[in-house]
């Protein structure tokens, strides 16, 4: 973790492209990044959310990165800057540095198969497994419990926390990091009807994940039938993520955690899945379409668009339902004086025209 100061902090971040300025005391001394509750005397915390701005008030934190707004009377040394988020996302970079790893080299309790490949500098921990003809690339982080398989390809700079699970010919590219408890290329659901039973199908596939991919936790990945399930380059998957056989899940992805897809969907690039989503099979997700938290999407999502709620619909089309959803309960309670008023309107149109009958009845005789 680097100490410096925020004159030096304000340098880096132009050195990186992203313009800012510095409203207060430069010299204020940095050493860490916290939010505005948690921050203490030394961290340089950020407003992205509006929302917020009353908490500049309380926090205890020594700067802060935040949009121009004349409104704010600065209360602590400010770095101006477009987009907060990015920035602090370089500071914290800067101030704490990547995250260093165990040396083990190839422990000698590590199981590396003889016709196995292990590139230069890798890093295999005691009770990892590398399996026959599997091939690990240069740079690699291998925790303890870590299986690879027979035939596995790990690309370069890759990280493997412990008890990570790559099945056998499955491939991952440079730079990806998989999560404790993540498991590549298990068989998918893939069972045929044979009368009242069932009857396995061979999931003879694998699964290719591209470069710079991330994986949180506990993320399940199936192998394809056959072919290829595949994790485009840069996408970011978060924990308990289930991907089905035969995905084909485009570049620069993101997919929030407890998300589902079922087997042989086709999701574009940039195309953000939140929380708890589930997304029946066979169907394609267009490029940048957005499906919100807890949607559950059966059909197709155009390019561009958004979806939300079960089934998922366009988004504001869904903000109508939900709010119309909350509103029944007062509509039915309506309702039901409306009929009650209706059924004594007709009570007293039945008197009347009960009285004007008889009055008819008395003329005519």
């Amino acid at each position: 973790m680097q100490t410096l100061t925020l004159g030096d902090l304000s340098k880096y971040l132009s050195e990186q492209g992203l313009a800012n300025e510095i409203r207060g005391d430069s010299d204020r001394i940095i050493t860490g990044c916290n939010t505005l509750d948690d921050a203490c005397d030394g961290d340089i915390t950020f407003l992205n959310n509006p929302k917020y701005r009353e908490k500049i008030a309380t926090t205890q934190a020594s700067a802060i990165i935040m949009q121009d707004d004349d409104s704010l009377q600065p209360v602590i040394p400010q770095i101006i800057c477009p987009d907060p988020y990015q920035a602090l996302t370089v500071s914290i970079q800067k101030i704490y540095g990547e995250r260093r790893h165990p040396k083990w080299g190839l422990h000698e309790k590590a199981w590396i198969a003889p016709s196995a490949t292990i590139g230069e500098n890798s890093n295999i921990a005691p009770l990892a497994y590398i399996g026959e003809n599997a091939k690990v690339g240069k740079n690699a982080n291998i925790y303890p419990g870590t299986f690879v398989g027979p035939g596995a390809i790990i690309g370069d700079d890759v990280t493997l926390y412990a008890n990570v699970t790559v099945y056998d010919e499955c491939k991952l590219g440079d730079r990806v990091t998989l999560h404790s408890g993540t498991v590549i290329g298990q068989d998918g659901l893939g069972y045929a009807p044979a009368g009242e039973t069932w009857m396995k199908i061979p999931q003879v596939g694998n699964v290719e994940v591209g470069d710079d991919v991330e994986m949180g936790a506990n993320c399940a990945i199936d192998r394809a039938t056959m072919g290829t399930t595949l994790i485009g380059r840069g996408s970011k998957l978060s924990d308990l993520i289930a991907i089905g056989h035969g995905c084909k899940i485009g570049d620069s992805c993101m997919i929030v955690a407890q998300a589902g897809l079922a087997g042989t969907v086709t999701v574009g690039k940039n195309v953000i899945i939140a929380g708890q989503a589930g997304i029946v099979g066979h169907i394609s997700i267009g490029d940048r379409a957005k499906v919100y938290a807890q949607s559950g999407v059966g059909s197709s999502v155009k390019d561009g668009e958004s979806v939300l709620g079960t089934p998922a619909t366009e988004v504001r089309n869904a903000r109508r339902q939900m709010i119309a959803m909350q509103k029944l309960p007062a509509m039915r309670t309506r309702l039901r004086e409306m009929e009650s008023e209706l059924a004594k309107l007709r009570e007293i149109v039945s008197q009347l025209t009960g009285a004007k009958d008889g009055a008819a009845g008395e003329s005519d005789s």
